[in-house]
Parts: C-alpha cells; structure tokens; sequence
C-alpha cells in the first residue's frame, strides 16, 4: 500500500477517535446559545457540502476516487474542505456547551488532524484534476478569505 495511503488511513483514524472523545460522555448537557448556533451552523455546513456532491465523489479518505469529479459550487466557492469545517463547528459546539480542558486539547488535535488530512488530499486532487491548483490559489481552505 502507498506511503500517502497508509497515511490517510491513520489519519481517518485519529480523526474518528477524537470525534468520540469530543463527544464522550455522552451525558445528558443544557446547550447555551452560542453551543447550538455553532451545532447548527455544522449540520447545515455539512449538508450543504453534501448537496453538492453527487453519490460516490465523496470519500472519507483524502484521495480522490478515480470516478471523481472537482466540486467549486455551493460552499466550494468559498472553502476547499467544507465538510472538514463542518466537523470543527460541530467540535467548537462540544467545547462550548462542556468547557472542559480535555475537549478544547481534543478541538486542537482534531484540527491539526484535519489540517494535515486536507494537505494530503489536495496533494492527490493537484494530481488528479489539472484545474485544482489554481482553484486552491483562489479559495481558502476552511474558513472563506482567512485560512
């Protein structure tokens, strides 16, 4: 298996075991304002992101699949990776509805995750669409004209 495979495997996997130590305990929290505004800013993110994919171009490992097609619409237009800031809305949702240190660690360890899973899957899309590189130099990669 390729070097940038194994890497994008073990990246999935932190990805996911930190998710569940966001999420874990699962007790039951009264939600603050700023908590639910930022959980629902993610699920609408994340399903806008998913609207604009058609069945089978997305992948949960960050290669592309070789059926796949570069998606620029809906929150493409505006960030490369918007299903990877969905995930960071959701994870800043934990941490402001809990406040507690180990989460806001976790908050951070997921974002570098997902900041090196991005780096590895735009290496793959340069590769594979001839148009990428100078789709990346116009749109950020996860929040529209900062980062």
């Amino acid at each position: 298996m390729p070097r940038d495979a194994v890497a994008g495997r073990l990246l999935v996997a932190a990805q996911f075991a930190l998710i569940a130590w966001l999420i874990w305990p699962l007790t039951p929290q009264t939600w603050s304002l700023p908590a639910l505004a930022l959980l629902g800013c993610a699920a609408g993110l994340g399903v806008w992101a998913l609207a604009h994919n058609r069945p089978g171009n997305f992948n949960i490992r960050p290669e592309p699949k070789a059926s796949g097609r570069l998606v620029t619409g809906g929150p493409y237009r505006f960030m490369r990776n918007p299903m990877y800031s969905a995930l960071l809305l959701f994870a800043a949702a934990e941490v402001v509805a809990y406040g507690d240190m180990w989460k806001i660690a976790c908050w951070f360890a997921l974002a570098l995750v997902l900041l090196a899973k991005a780096m590895l899957e735009e290496r793959g899309l340069r590769a594979h669409f001839p148009g990428y590189t100078e789709y990346a130099k116009r749109v950020r990669r996860f929040i529209p004209g900062v980062f």
